[in-house]
C-alpha cells in the first residue's frame, strides 16, 4: 500500500541518516592527542583518554605516565613544529598561546583553545570543554558530578568548625620571604579554602586576584595557617627537597601566628598549582591542615 511504502521509505531514511550521523561523530573522536597544559593533560586521563595522548607540555608530571611522553613546550609557548611532527589529530591549546592555533590550522591539524580555569567554577567548565571536544561530553559531566560530590563531602565534614584564617603563597623569590605572590578573591585556591572550612585573609575584592605582597603585610594580616607553594622545584624529589628549606624559613619568622604555632605548610604536591581533576585531592590535604591547626 502507498502508505505503508511511504512510511517504509521514511524509517529507511531516517536510519540511514542516524547511522550516517554515527560514523561522523566516530570520525570526529580524536585518535592521537597533544595537550599543552599540565591541566588539559590531567583531564584527558581523568576521562579514560590517555592512551590518545601522544604528546604534552613540558611542565606535565602527572600521571606518571606523562613523564614518557614527547613534549612540545610550554602551554604559553608551545612548538608548532614539535606539535605537527606527532601527526595528531587534535592539538588542546592554552588561550593566549599566541598564533599557534592558526599555524596548526595551515598544516591542515584540527585545535581548540581552552581557558585556563582560574576559579572551581572555571574548573567545570575546562572539563566539559576538553569532553565535547573530544567526544567525550558524557564522561566530563560524570566527572564534574564526582568531583562536585567529593567537595560537597569535604565541605560538610568541616561543617560547624573553627574559621581558620588561611594565607596561600604561590610565588616568591628562591630560597627567601621577599617578592611575595599570593591567592586573593577570585582564585580556585581561594575557592577550595573556603571548601576546606578557612578563610582567605586576603578574600578582598578591591584586590586582584594574586596580589604581591610584602612580609610586614603578612606580619599584618597574621594568619592562623599558611599554605606555601611558591618554590616547589620541577621534579618530585624537588619538592620534597624544598619542604624542609621553605618551613625553616617561616618558622623564624616568630611575629607570625602560624609560625609560632607549627601551622605553616610546604606543599608537595602538583594537585595545589594544577587546577583539574585534583582539586578534590587539595580540598582534602587543605581541610586535614586545618582541622589539624584547630587542634594546637
Amino acid at each position: 500500500m502507498p502508505g505503508n511504502r511511504s512510511g517504509l521509505s521514511i524509517g529507511l531514511l531516517t536510519l540511514v541518516v542516524l547511522c550516517g550521523a554515527s560514523e561522523t561523530a566516530r570520525a570526529q573522536v580524536p585518535s592521537r592527542i597533544v595537550s599543552t597544559s599540565p591541566s588539559t593533560t590531567e583531564v584527558l586521563f581523568a576521562l579514560g583518554l590517555g592512551s590518545r595522548v601522544v604528546g604534552v607540555s613540558t611542565y606535565c608530571r602527572y600521571p606518571e605516565a606523562t613523564t614518557s611522553l614527547p613534549k612540545v613546550g610550554t602551554f604559553l609557548r608551545p612548538s608548532t613544529e614539535l606539535i605537527a611532527r606527532l601527526r595528531p589529530d587534535l592539538a588542546i591549546v592554552s588561550q593566549g598561546a599566541n598564533d599557534v592555533p592558526r599555524q596548526l590550522s595551515l598544516l591542515g591539524i584540527r585545535s581548540v583553545t581552552i581557558e585556563e580555569a582560574r576559579s572551581l567554577d572555571s574548573v567545570r567548565s575546562m572539563i566539559r570543554e576538553i569532553g565535547r571536544a573530544t567526544g567525550s561530553a558524557e564522561r566530563a559531566d560524570a566527572l564534574v558530578s564526582d568531583i562536585q560530590a567529593r567537595l560537597d563531602r569535604v565541605r560538610a565534614s568541616v561543617r560547624g568548625g573553627p574559621r581558620t584564617r588561611v594565607l596561600v603563597v604561590v610565588g616568591r623569590s628562591p630560597g627567601s620571604l621577599t617578592d611575595l605572590v599570593v591567592v586573593g578573591r577570585g582564585s580556585y585556591l581561594s575557592d577550595l579554602v573556603g571548601v576546606a572550612g578557612g578563610v582567605n585573609v586576603l578574600d578582598d575584592p578591591a584586590l586582584p586576584s594574586y596580589p604581591r605582597i610584602s612580609m610586614e603585610t603578612v606580619i599584618r594580616l597574621d594568619p592562623d595557617v599558611i599554605v606555601d607553594a611558591g618554590d616547589m622545584g620541577d621534579t618530585v624529589a624537588e619538592h620534597v627537597r624544598r619542604q624542609s628549606v621553605t618551613e625553616g624559613l617561616w618558622r623564624r619568622q616568630a611575629s607570625v601566628a602560624a609560625a609560632r604555632r607549627g601551622a605553616v605548610h610546604a606543599v608537595t604536591s602538583d594537585a595545589f598549582v594544577v587546577p583539574g581533576p585534583r582539586v578534590v585531592e587539595a580540598a582534602e590535604t587543605l581541610a586535614a591542615w586545618l582541622r589539624d591547626a584547630g587542634r594546637r
